[in-house]
């Protein structure tokens, strides 16, 4: 438990390290992205996998995803700048991919707290294109 809560407080660092790094590069609305991009990545997948539109496959899926961003064992260290989150956004990224196609794009959207833009980039980044609705 020790362990988790080291690497919790090393990632949640260098977290606020980027965005105080990208406030003073004068890219402050990256920064706002950015600060509430993990707690809403959090209250998405936790809405998805209390939600009984979400098939199982896709809880198990978050479930793990979860687990791993969670998990102090990374491929890459966390401490790494830049590259350490790296494998944490490609299993975030490729578990909501997976919850896309087995899930209507409005349950997701239902789901998500965070700016209307930045839902559409985690929406291209998993491979969907657009989080508007097609037809649902």
């Amino acid at each position: 438990m020790e362990d988790l809560l080291r690497a919790l407080a090393i990632a949640v660092g260098i977290w606020l390290a980027l965005i105080v790094a990208l406030v003073l590069s004068g890219r402050g609305a990256l920064a706002r992205e950015l600060a509430t991009l993990v707690p809403d990545l959090v209250v998405l997948f936790a809405g998805l996998i209390r939600d009984p539109a979400v098939p199982r496959r896709a809880k198990f899926v978050l479930a793990i995803a979860g687990l791993w961003l969670a998990s102090p064992i990374d491929l890459i260290p966390e401490f790494i700048p830049v590259a350490g989150p790296l494998d944490d956004a490609i299993v975030a990224a490729l578990a909501l991919r997976y919850v896309l196609r087995t899930t209507r794009v409005a349950v997701v959207a239902s789901h998500w707290r965070g700016s209307d833009a930045m839902l559409e980039r985690l929406m291209r980044l998993a491979g969907h294109g657009t989080a508007r609705p097609h037809g649902t």
